[in-house]
């Protein structure tokens, strides 16, 4: 069995697609079954970012629709497969490698009308910290009204589950290839601490060998009563929340204020 480990997702960027999910694989899926209602809303030509695009399935889904799309990552090797999907798709789309805290110094202010924060990539950003930094950001680019829409994995369910090592009950079959993903949750006692999450991608060769690609990934999980109060802070008011304590994700909607720092408590 080979392995081979490259930290910041620079591993994970070839092997991707095995991490997602039938009904988000595809640029259209990505774009139309979750994200139909914000989208929907949106005028014509409407600037959109999707701030942490991974293989470009939403970003590539959306300029599909006609949007004028900034799809950015801090990863230039999921920016490069971003890049081919909207060339095989033949679409046209900005592909920017970029963390949340340089993304001011690409991208004007006050120039979206929706910005995509999405697949549970806030919990890289670097403790609270970083994460207020990535928030705020974000909020600077949404034009006043705007919206950002965010997806998060419910860190107190993962916590509660301590660490242990998750293996998805059965292969997944695509395109004649076989293959098993595994989880590693190493969970630290405080908050705060720095967790890591190992992914594994083991792909079944036609002659039964087994390729498996490695990734270590940095998380810092939050409290979701914190994460709405730094998108108060940042002059971001929650719309909408899918949030229920007892389910694993959740998607919020919020929208930037119209005079910043005016947020109003969200209930």
């Amino acid at each position: 069995m080979e392995v081979i480990a490259v930290a910041g997702y620079g591993a994970l960027s070839d092997v991707y697609e095995w991490l997602i999910g039938d009904d988000k694989l595809t640029p259209a899926k990505a774009a139309a079954v979750y994200y139909s209602d914000v989208v929907g809303s949106l005028p014509p030509n409407a600037r959109v970012l999707d701030c942490a695009c991974g293989t470009g399935q939403l970003a590539v889904g959306l300029a599909s629709l006609g949007l004028d799309v900034v799809a950015a990552d801090a990863s230039s090797g999921m920016v490069r497969r971003t890049e081919k999907a909207a060339d095989e798709q033949d679409v046209s789309l900005r592909a920017l490698r970029a963390s949340w805290d340089e993304l001011p110094d690409h991208l004007e202010d006050s120039t979206f009308g929706l910005v995509f924060c999405v697949g549970n990539s806030l919990g890289h950003a670097e403790g609270a910290v970083g994460r207020l930094t990535a928030l705020e950001a974000m909020s600077r680019l949404l034009n006043p009204g705007g919206r950002l829409v965010l997806h998060s994995r419910n860190w107190e369910l993962v916590r509660s589950a301590g660490s242990r090592v998750d293996v998805r009950d059965r292969l997944i079959r695509r395109n004649d290839r076989e293959t098993v993903v595994s989880y590693y949750w190493q969970i630290e006692q405080r908050w705060e601490r720095e967790h890591f999450l190992e992914i594994v991608v083991a792909q079944i060769e036609p002659d039964g060998a087994v390729q498996a690609c490695s990734e270590r990934l940095s998380i810092w999980p939050y409290r979701y009563v914190d994460l709405v109060e730094q998108l108060r802070s940042v002059g971001l008011t929650v719309q909408s929340t899918t949030f229920d304590p007892e389910s694993d994700e959740y998607l919020v909607v919020a929208s930037r204020d119209q005079v910043r720092g005016k947020s109003e408590p969200t209930r």
